[in-house]
């Protein structure tokens, strides 16, 4: 099934991913991590509004997922990865590495740094781990 990023189908189909087959290297990796996190995509000429998924990772299990597009009803999270739509396309494709993405400025990371810089194959996975997704970007 070929699904339109981003939309509520494409998050819960990207968690069933995780915790499937699918997403054994990222359990493997991701292990002993415990944090949630908002993935903030923020409009560009691709996205007319902004766009926001809560997923919750606990121990190699994503637990809930949630779709936003209204800041006032957000849960408080342990981070929060911030990035213009264009930038999370590339970041889906590959071409822009998670970590890196913070590096070079393309992704603003709100939360301990310190933490997701231990869990870099565990931050790799996961992006990997949507790029097995039939995926459209709209």
């Amino acid at each position: 099934m070929v699904l339109n990023f981003p939309s509520k189908v494409w998050l819960l189909a990207y968690k069933d991913a995780l915790n499937s087959d699918k997403g054994k290297a990222w359990q493997e990796a991701a292990k002993d991590w415990e944090g949630d996190f908002l993935f903030v995509i923020e409009p560009d000429d691709g996205l007319k509004e902004k766009v926001i998924l809560y997923i919750d990772l606990h121990h190699g299990e994503c637990r809930k997922v949630e779709y936003y597009t209204k800041d006032e009803e957000l849960p408080k999270t342990a981070f929060q990865y911030v990035g213009i739509y264009s930038n999370w396309l590339k970041l889906l494709k590959g071409e822009i590495d998670p970590i890196k993405g913070i590096v070079m400025r393309k992704f603003k990371l709100v939360g301990n740094k310190a933490k997701v810089l231990r869990a870099v194959k565990a931050a790799q996975e996961l992006i990997a781990t949507a790029g097995k997704l039939e995926t459209v970007f709209i």
